[in-house]
């Protein structure tokens, strides 16, 4: 995302996936892009347990760089291709209908809650929007923003919400982008990747410290995809743009993860 060659040439793999007859769905975060508003704007962050607690003051710059600028970028860039992309966010068509989210700390052995502001869950997915745009030949980009069923907007991680999404959809194949070529049992050897595993070996995994850090949402993810309707889970090194066309050419690429 943050490098403008390597984000045109994802773009460009990712289309040729519709060119091969599948319907694409696109959802994106942008992490990078809040932070760089957020700073231009003055506006000091709060993280708790790696969360940006976001106030009403940065959840306008939020929806700014996510719906203005990230989803805009790509949008422009896929129509450049040949394609018709459509930009939403979770409130278009009311999609995505969020609910707060309040984190749980433990303090001195006792839980607590703490309030993270404008920042939400996934509570349902209408993907009706979703569909009448597939079929009528669009590639819809989604972003990570959502509203209550009272209009009160919600930042949501982009991992969660796009397995949401997925699961609702009933998608054949999700597929999540990350920086490593997929579950590794050892960060240090990228020999010992696991080319497939199923959905109730995970928590073993994690248990074990072997599914940590960025890639802890990230499974999660996969789970909550295959939980609500995905076929199948793959996670795949989005930094490696051609293993997007390996994914329907039989060759083993990523991760899958299956129910």
């Amino acid at each position: 995302m943050t490098d403008p060659g390597l984000k045109i040439q994802v773009l460009k793999n990712i289309s040729s996936l519709k060119e091969k007859g599948f319907h694409v769905v696109i959802v994106h975060g942008g992490g990078p892009f809040i932070k760089n508003i957020l700073n231009e704007a003055n506006i000091q962050s709060e993280f708790i347990d790696g969360q940006r607690k976001t106030t009403p003051e940065a959840m306008e710059y939020v929806e700014m760089a996510l719906k203005g600028k990230v989803n805009g970028s790509l949008v422009s860039i896929i129509n450049s291709l040949g394609h018709k992309a459509v930009g939403l966010s979770g409130k278009d068509g009311q999609t995505v209908i969020a609910k707060k989210r309040m984190h749980v700390i433990r303090v001195n052995g006792k839980e607590e809650t703490v309030d993270l502001g404008q920042v939400g869950d996934v509570a349902s997915v209408d993907p009706a929007l979703i569909n009448i745009l597939l079929e009528n030949d669009f590639i819809p980009v989604l972003t990570c923003i959502a509203a209550d069923n009272k209009g009160n907007d919600y930042n949501i991680n982009g991992d969660m919400f796009a397995g949401h999404v997925a699961g609702a959809v009933a998608a054949k194949e999700y597929i999540v982008l990350t920086d490593v070529d997929g579950l590794l049992l050892d960060m240090t050897d990228p020999d010992s990747m696991l080319r497939e595993i199923r959905i109730e070996e995970l928590a073993e995994l994690k248990e074990k410290g072997i599914i940590q850090g960025g890639m802890i949402p990230k499974i999660e993810s996969c789970e909550i995809a295959l939980e609500n309707g995905a076929e199948s889970a793959r996670i795949i090194n989005g930094t490696v743009p051609e293993q997007i066309t390996q994914l329907f050419e039989n060759k083993m690429t990523g991760t899958i993860i299956r129910k």
